[in-house]
């Protein structure tokens, strides 16, 4: 019956881990059962409603049983974020406290008020038609005022129709302008007083407010590595944010590779001596590509921070660009742990990480990669992996070339 269903049902747990799906909701996502259940249920969201969901929409239904009517975006397996309206309700079931969910697609109800509005201005043709004919023929007057009766009702219910959905598009909009507060607010809270935080470190190891010995200079130094690292995770969050909410601006022109590549260098110099790496630029004078400069520079920034981060000392990074018909590309190659082949894709997504372990020596959110493909994307480009296990990895972004007398 589930299975059935015209909307989706999604059964999890306390621990969020799904128990529990239909195929209405499997084939909207385009996914099998076997790769939602046991997966916690925020696989399914975007990063926005990944946040929503953990700050209002569990403690909802936590505290009160039950929620009803939240707006949520989900993804399905293409990477296209769809609107639902979700009714939740919290119970017991098998010893076990689970919330079973109902979704409902936005983009299906308003196709449904439309079909109503038109079926509305029909039934109006039809009473103006039919009160013309009652001027006309006297014998069939009562035939048309059951006519118009039943038409009045479904005017009535039309109206009825329009005010809920008037009411779920407000709850919608709700919803995102409380998930727009809360990034605004994480931001404040968060940044604020982790940049007091590195500047009172400063404060501290310049001596201002006394003399401090080589101890104490050194838990200072990890106090000061570890805000910057925390600054940094808050930091991709919220780009992320910004680029699933269309919020990113880019100024696509003529770009010269070698020049982003030169600005990049010093930014990384300074890790490549501390791990005794060597580094080999490879380009074609000349070299110009259709992208927005910034952007580029972030994204090689990225790859090379993570080809530093995962290189033995002693060994080389290698940076080679090129053209390819009407492509030009940027390639960064390392010497480190690589990648497994089933990983090679699930690196772009967020918080996806190669190594999970507790030990793992390489620090950061996951987010690098994801933010550095959309970014590429957004410039008509893409960035894609190879890699080998315990060789290396290579990440190649590719942008659109710049055409001959283009002015772009």
């Amino acid at each position: 019956m589930l299975d059935n269903a015209p909307c989706g049902f999604i059964s999890f747990g306390d621990d969020g881990r799904v128990q529990l799906i239909n195929a209405t909701l499997l084939e909207r996502l385009g996914r099998t059962r076997d790769e939602i259940v046991g997966r916690h249920v925020e696989s399914l969201l975007t990063i926005g409603t990944r946040i929503f969901y953990q700050t209002h929409f569990f403690p909802l239904v936590k505290l009160h049983g039950r929620a009803q009517e939240i707006f949520m975006l989900l993804r399905d397996r293409a990477g296209n974020d769809f609107g639902v309206l979700c009714n939740a309700v919290r119970r017991e079931r098998d010893g076990r406290l689970v919330t079973d969910c109902v979704t409902m697609e936005v983009d299906e109800r308003r196709k449904f008020e439309e079909a109503l509005v038109q079926a509305k201005q029909t039934a109006e043709g039809a009473t103006a038609a039919l009160e013309a004919q009652a001027l006309e023929l006297e014998l069939q007057h009562q035939q048309l005022q059951e006519q118009a009766a039943e038409l009045e009702i479904q005017s009535e219910a039309l109206q009825k129709l329009n005010h809920d959905l008037e009411q779920q598009r407000k709850a919608a909009d709700d919803a995102n302008l409380a998930k727009s507060n809360f990034l605004a607010v994480m931001s404040h809270e968060l940044r604020t007083p982790l940049n007091a935080i590195g500047g009172y470190v400063q404060l501290l190891q310049m001596g201002v407010h006394g003399p401090v010995n080589e101890g104490q200079l050194g838990a200072l130094d990890r106090i000061d590595r570890s805000q910057r690292h925390l600054l940094r995770l808050i930091n991709d969050v919220l780009n992320l944010s910004r680029i699933e909410a269309g919020r990113v601006d880019y100024k696509v022109e003529p770009v010269a590779l070698e020049e982003v590549v030169s600005s990049v260098m010093p930014m990384v110099e300074p890790q490549m001596k501390a791990r005794n790496l060597v580094i080999e630029v490879s380009l074609p004078p000349g070299l110009q590509a259709l992208a927005d400069r910034e952007k580029v520079q972030q994204i090689l920034l990225n790859l090379l921070t993570n080809a530093i981060k995962f290189t033995p000392a002693g060994k080389r990074v290698c940076v080679e660009g090129g053209r390819q018909g009407s492509v030009v590309f940027l390639r960064v190659t390392d010497a480190g742990i690589g990648i497994p082949a089933e990983m090679l894709e699930k690196i772009f997504e967020p918080f996806v990480q190669v190594d999970t372990s507790k030990s793992r020596s390489a620090e950061g959110t996951g987010l690098g990669l994801a933010i550095s493909r959309d970014l590429a994307k957004g410039m008509g480009g893409d960035l894609t992996a190879e890699s080998t296990v315990r060789q290396g990895s290579a990440f190649q972004l590719d942008l659109r070339a710049v055409e001959e007398g283009s002015s772009a």
